[in-house]
Formats: C-alpha cells, sequence, structure tokens
C-alpha cells in the first residue's frame, strides 16, 4: 500500500535545502506529486507532495526528512492525503484559468481582501498568490509607488459580466485596478502593441493645443471632449475642430511638439517591448506631425495619424485623406497582425477615448488607459491608478526580470 503525504517545510531560507531534503526522498523511490516554493523576507514556504511506494517505508522516510529539516534549523510537518482526495485534486486540473491582477500606488491589506472575497463569491479558487512588482521603500511617497499583486484562480466564474462589474466598481471605490483576463498560452506570448497617442502616449490632445494657439481653445476643448465621450461622431467632429484652425501658422507645430510631456511609465514601457521582441505603432486620430517625433523617441516602428495640409506655411484647416477613425484604427490593427504573421490574439491595443473601442475590442489585450467612463467600463481591462508600465504587469511581467537585464 502506498502513502500520498504533503510535507510542508518553513523556516529561514538557505541554500542547499531542496537538495538535501530530495536527497533524503531519492533514496526510498519517492514519487514527487505536487512541489511549491515561496520566500517571503527571506522566510521559506516549502511544501512537498509526494508518494510513498510503500507504508512500511513510510515511517522511516519521514523520520529521516524531519531529522534532515531539524539540522537546516527549519519546522517540518506531515499531512497525510487520501486516494480519494488527491483524485478529486487532479480532476479539478482541468478547469479554467484566469488571472486577476491588482494595480495600485500602495498594497493595502483591504484591497487583498476585497479582491479574494470577489473572486471566492463567483467560485473561484486561489492556486497562487504573487508579487510581480519589486520591492517598495517605506519612504516612497505615496503617488510614485508602484504595487501589483497577481492572483492565479481556478474555475469558471457563474456570471462573468457581474464578476467583472463588481472588480470595477471596487476599483473605483479604493482607486485601484483590478484586470481579470483568462489565463492562456498568448498572454505572455504577445508580439505587437498598438497605441492611441493624444492622452495616452503623451499628457494632451494636440488638438487642443493648436486651438488654444489659433484662439479658439474652449470651442475645440468642448468638442474633443464630447467626441471622446462618444457623444459625437469622431470623423464629423475631427473635420468641425480642424476647420476652426486655418490659417494657424506651421511654425507654431514645433513650439507646441517641443512642449509635449510624455506620459508617466512610457519610456520604460517602450525600452521593456523592444527588448522582449515587440513590434509597436501609433495608430493616431492625432498627427503625423507629432507622431513622428515620437516615435523617433520612443523607438517605435508604425506611425498612422492625420497628415495636416498646409499651404504657403499656414494649415488650411483640412487634413490629407484618409482620416483615421475609430473604424481605421481597428482595420490597421488587422492589417499589421497579418503583415507581422501572427494572430489577434498575440496583439495589445491601448486608448482612452470612444474612437479606440474597436481596436480595444479587436485585440487580445485592450486596454483603455486613464481612460474616459463610458470607454472604462465598455473596455475588458483598464488602467488608471499607474502609468503605461503598468501594462507589463498585466503580461505577467516582473519588476525584478528587467532589473536582471
Amino acid at each position: 500500500m502506498r502513502e500520498i503525504v504533503l510535507i510542508n517545510i518553513t523556516g529561514e531560507d538557505r541554500p542547499g535545502l531542496t537538495a538535501a531534503i530530495m536527497g533524503v526522498l531519492s533514496h526510498s523511490g519517492v514519487n514527487i506529486l505536487d512541489i511549491g516554493q515561496a520566500v517571503i523576507h527571506n522566510t521559506l514556504s516549502f511544501g512537498i507532495l509526494v508518494e510513498i511506494p510503500s507504508n512500511e517505508h513510510a515511517s522511516a522516510v519521514l523520520k529521516e526528512v524531519l531529522f534532515t529539516g531539524y539540522k537546516l534549523d527549519q519546522q517540518v510537518r506531515f499531512t497525510p492525503v487520501s486516494e480519494e482526495d488527491y483524485q478529486q485534486w487532479v480532476a479539478g486540473q482541468g478547469k479554467p484559468r484566469y488571472i486577476v491582477t491588482l494595480l495600485t500606488r500602495q498594497v493595502t491589506a483591504e484591497q487583498l481582501q476585497r479582491v479574494s472575497a470577489i473572486t471566492a463569491e463567483y467560485g473561484l479558487n486561489i492556486d497562487h498568490i504573487d508579487r510581480l512588482s519589486g520591492r517598495m521603500s517605506l519612504d516612497m511617497p505615496e503617488n510614485q509607488g508602484k504595487g501589483c499583486i497577481e492572483f492565479s484562480v481556478r474555475g469558471e466564474p457563474a456570471d462573468a459580466a457581474a464578476l467583472r462589474a463588481e472588480f470595477l466598481s471596487v476599483a473605483q471605490e479604493l482607486n485601484v485596478d483590478i484586470a481579470f483576463q483568462r489565463d492562456t498560452v498568448f498572454r505572455r506570448n504577445r508580439r505587437l502593441a498598438v497605441f492611441d497617442m493624444d492622452s495616452t502616449l503623451i499628457e494632451a490632445e494636440v488638438i487642443d493645443e493648436l486651438a488654444k494657439a489659433a484662439g479658439v481653445g474652449e470651442q475645440v476643448a468642448a468638442i474633443t471632449e464630447r467626441a471622446m465621450q462618444g457623444e459625437l461622431d469622431f470623423k464629423a467632429s475631427f473635420k468641425e475642430r480642424l476647420a476652426l484652425l486655418e490659417g494657424l501658422s506651421e511654425d507654431v507645430l514645433q513650439e507646441i511638439a517641443d512642449s509635449l510631456r510624455l506620459t508617466e511609465g512610457a519610456e520604460m514601457l517602450f525600452a521593456e517591448l523592444k527588448r522582449l521582441g515587440y513590434k509597436t505603432a501609433i495608430l493616431s486620430g492625432g498627427f503625423t506631425y507629432f507622431a513622428k517625433q515620437l516615435q523617433k523617441r520612443l523607438g517605435i516602428d508604425y506611425v498612422y495619424a492625420n497628415e495636416l495640409e498646409i499651404v504657403d506655411g499656414k494649415l488650411t484647416g483640412r487634413a490629407i485623406e484618409p482620416i483615421v477613425d475609430a473604424q481605421r484604427k481597428a482595420d490597421l490593427l488587422v492589417e499589421l497582425t497579418e503583415q507581422e504573421g501572427l494572430r489577434l490574439e498575440q496583439t495589445i491595443a491601448v486608448g482612452d477615448g470612444a474612437n479606440d473601442l474597436p481596436m480595444l475590442a479587436l485585440a487580445g489585450l485592450g486596454v483603455a488607459f486613464r481612460a474616459k467612463p463610458m470607454v472604462k467600463k465598455s473596455a475588458r481591462q483598464a488602467i488608471s491608478t499607474l502609468g503605461l508600465d503598468g501594462i507589463l504587469y498585466l503580461l505577467g511581467y516582473r519588476d525584478r526580470e528587467g532589473a536582471e537585464e
């Protein structure tokens, strides 16, 4: 008769411990059914589920494990597992898996309690919890911190839409972001990332800045806001706003370009995407003049935006067709995906306005970044708390992975 036993080892982490324990188990032909290890603040938690071929040898094997642990200043605990319980555990491995990602400036117990309570409420079991963000100094200013906790959960939510809605509600209440996505082979195997520009890669709507220079700032800003909220057709509102810029000097363009600020985390995000082998693109309803400068600064592969028509050094109030609107963005995402020999599941799309929703819906990972409420509610994932580099966490990226390079 065989014995199935869960061995739990805890204590100060030290090199050679795993080899010592496995050395004991190997002498008796023990099979390893499961194994897991975590180290928090130099304290080890090590679990091994073993099958001991004969219960006649079980006590001797476990006694030697206990003695080895004692010599290494470890606490050892044994829990017998019935074959029936083991078979039920095995049967559960075919259940769907999801990833719940908590993004916040400062991780708190309340945040983790609310997230874990919601997962339990919808019938999901937490298999693993991991900190993806780096270690945070106690003196870190609250608005500069960057925390990410990833939950790997198993099961199928009874009502996925209700689960997402509850996560969104709690995220707004606690000023955090909570992402919920299926754990598939594509999550860490995406290869194309496309971005809106205005209010996504840069902290401004360029057309509004041009309007200020032309003396029609408030009028254009009001139209821009309604368009981004989805209250106006983008192409029609774009032409209406652009017409108000007729006669503006071409010289103003570079002045505005020099004043534009990158969004928090943009440089780190693009550096890491490049290191990981991604192709990147700007798909923008803004203007190529500014997008091309961002392309050089961030090393972006493709740019698709609107070309301002300029005659005799003055803006004519028109753009050269075709206009990059919501449908054009979605079409370009598909074209680039095919051009790169990829599947849509391997793509990321990021934007903040209503005209970004079609491409967000098509992409394998669609992220509404610091988006308008309607856009945030409609998109599958949203980030408002951290900078653009928070997108890396949704890919399972750990800060320490970047630090190793």
